[in-house]
């Protein structure tokens, strides 16, 4: 199920287009949409996963995701509504903020089988970071299944899903951190006289590269960052201001009041 927002449509979008050829995945439309007519996401009904790859053949105990649109303003009015068509077949994936798989599981019919995953935009470039929790009547074979959407646009993680908050703090808003800091890094580099489309790109692929450096080396960030700061040098000097103004101290913050949001949101259900 999906946030109601263009991310999360455009996110979809992109994962199904990715995963488009692939001979264990299909799906079917509501009225209005589906092959031969222009795709209308939003009107996608279910996503069918063949248990074999005989191409043409379906089997007959195949897993459906079921996908629909939740938002803040819908949510359990949504899941009302599509109660009576979900059955044992059925694995429901939720992206919703907050809402637990619990209070998905509550509203929907005994056993129903619920995941709950906090995927980032980043995957609409195959570069996301997702991570998913199961809820309390999933197959073993479903978290494989939500593994297998999701790393299709980047990696994919499961965790204990107390920390979903957290999740969602970090990597679920952690885009919007980053492009504050390339934006800034861009502003400064303009304020020194390069022009801005080149600051922009400078500043994008250095924080892509350095990023690249922390999950190909396995070294710490600090040692990856001692590396560069040469004694009596420009980036030792960089750091202390960075330092002074508290860029540690307001990362840590933004993510942490990220995840008491997200806390929130949930408690409202």
């Amino acid at each position: 199920m999906l946030e109601h927002n263009r991310s999360e449509i455009a996110l979809l979008t992109f994962i199904l287009n990715t995963l488009k050829d692939e001979n264990w995945i299909y799906w079917s439309w509501r009225n209005g949409s589906g092959p031969g007519k222009r795709p209308n996401w939003s009107r996608l009904n279910t996503i069918h996963l063949r248990e074999n790859s005989i191409s043409g053949r379906r089997a007959a105990n195949e897993t459906k995701v079921d996908i629909q649109r939740l938002s803040l303003s819908s949510n359990f009015k949504v899941l009302k509504d599509i109660t009576e068509h979900i059955t044992p077949q059925h694995l429901v994936i939720s992206v919703a903020m907050g809402i637990t798989t619990r209070h998905i599981e509550k509203a929907l019919p005994p056993k129903s089988r619920v995941i709950r995953v906090m995927p980032n935009t980043p995957a609409l470039v195959r570069e996301g970071a997702s991570v998913f929790s199961c809820g309390s009547n999933t197959l073993e074979e479903d978290a494989t299944t939500a593994h297998r959407i999701f790393t299709s646009v980047g990696i994919c993680e499961e965790i204990e899903e107390y920390l979903l908050d957290a999740v969602t703090g970090l990597s679920g808003s952690g885009p919007a951190y980053m492009f504050m800091a390339i934006e800034a890094l861009a502003d400064g580099a303009v304020k020194m006289g390069i022009r801005r489309e080149l600051a922009i790109k400078l500043a994008a692929q250095t924080l892509l590269g350095a990023a690249k450096m922390v999950l190909e080396t396995g070294k710490h960030p600090g040692a990856l960052k001692d590396d560069v700061c040469s004694p009596g040098g420009t980036s030792i000097q960089a750091v202390h201001e960075l330092e002074k103004n508290g860029f540690r101290s307001a990362l840590i913050s933004a993510v942490e009041a990220a995840t008491q949001r997200s806390k929130e949101t949930g408690g409202l259900f």
